[in-house]
């Protein structure tokens, strides 16, 4: 599997690797899988997960191997959870809702205190990652974002693009141009998501998903 993390090309003078390429490609339409409720998107997720963590195990960023290494959990458990929530919406799909207040705070509660306590981590141990803070915070704001995500939150959408705020500067930052160029798509692709899932949530005369507290 070594070639994974040999260089593809050279794009404007950045070095492309086959596992950040093939990688983000894979998340790329696990995005746009997400955006039409989609069940393939979790084993797509699992994909791209299993595909970056490769890359960034090898490039010393802790926080974001981290990341794929949850990426991968999480995909388990949110497929699981869609499989339980299909059938809700009025046209037999996923239903899908906004976040009540209370899971509102919960969110920001355990993104903060989440990227406060990983940061911290880092920082005590320099060896594990080489941009603590910034890697702490994509490493907690995708768990948070993907949990939104797999109970049919819309809020998940906010979640992402703010991760990409942080995920675009790093990745260029850290070799992985394609992730940066990619990231940026995703952002395109998560304002649209969140359009599609705004209007239809309001559709919606029962969003919540089945056994999950309104």
């Amino acid at each position: 599997m070594n070639w994974l993390n040999s260089e593809a090309f050279t794009l404007f003078g950045q070095h492309i690797m086959w596992s950040d390429m093939i990688g983000n490609t894979v998340g790329l339409v696990a995005l746009a899988l997400g955006w039409r409720r989609s069940i393939w998107t979790w084993p797509a997720q699992l994909v791209s997960g299993l595909i970056l963590l490769t890359a960034f195990a090898t490039a010393h960023l802790s926080g974001s191997a981290g990341k794929q290494l949850v990426v991968i959990v999480v995909a388990g458990w949110g497929w699981w959870q869609w499989n339980r929530g299909k059938g809700q919406a009025q046209d037999g799909s996923l239903a899908v809702r906004f976040a009540t207040w209370r899971e509102r705070g919960y969110l920001l509660g355990a993104a903060a205190l989440g990227s406060l306590a990983v940061g911290g981590l880092f920082t005590a141990f320099p060896t594990l990652s080489w941009d603590p803070w910034p890697d702490a915070y994509i490493f907690v704001g995708t768990i948070v974002a993907m949990y939104a995500q797999a109970r049919g939150m819309v809020e998940f959408w906010f979640a992402w693009l703010l991760v990409d705020l942080v995920g675009v500067p790093l990745n260029f930052a850290n070799g992985f141009a394609f992730s940066g160029f990619v990231y940026v798509i995703y952002g395109a692709l998560v304002l649209w998501g969140m359009r599609d899932w705004w209007l239809r949530s309001r559709s919606a005369p029962q969003p919540a998903l089945e056994g999950a507290p309104a």
